[in-house]
């Protein structure tokens, strides 16, 4: 059965836009205000804040007010719950792809003791 995570539903909830993976890509190169994040992009502030809400809602960022200007940066530690989950399945299909090579393998060898090809 399935386990049911709601931060990581979160996490690839907000990774699923390619606007907050541009939002995200441009935060790791350090924080920035909400105007320099929304100027890459065609759209009225209040749909850009939308993107940052969701953001910020999936802990992947952080925002906070110095004077007049919102700042965001990432989270520390922002994607390691997905990185967990990848892991959790790197882990899971490695194993049954070697368990499947070990099949194919013993397949082989019991054709070739079954049916050994006459010598040329």
């Amino acid at each position: 059965m399935a386990k049911y995570d709601a931060k990581l539903d979160a996490v690839f909830t907000a990774l699923g836009d390619p606007t907050r993976r541009e939002i995200l890509s441009r935060l790791a190169r350090g924080p920035a205000s909400v105007s320099e994040l929304a100027a890459p992009h065609d759209m009225a502030l209040p749909s850009f804040m939308g993107h940052l809400r969701k953001l910020e809602a999936a802990r992947l960022i952080m925002t906070e007010k110095q004077g007049r200007t919102r700042i965001c940066r990432l989270m520390p530690d922002a994607f390691l719950p997905v990185t967990g989950w990848l892991e959790e399945q790197r882990a899971l299909w490695e194993g049954r792809l070697d368990q499947f090579d070990d099949y194919v393998t013993q397949l082989a060898r019991k054709r070739e003791h079954d049916d050994p090809r006459p010598e040329d």
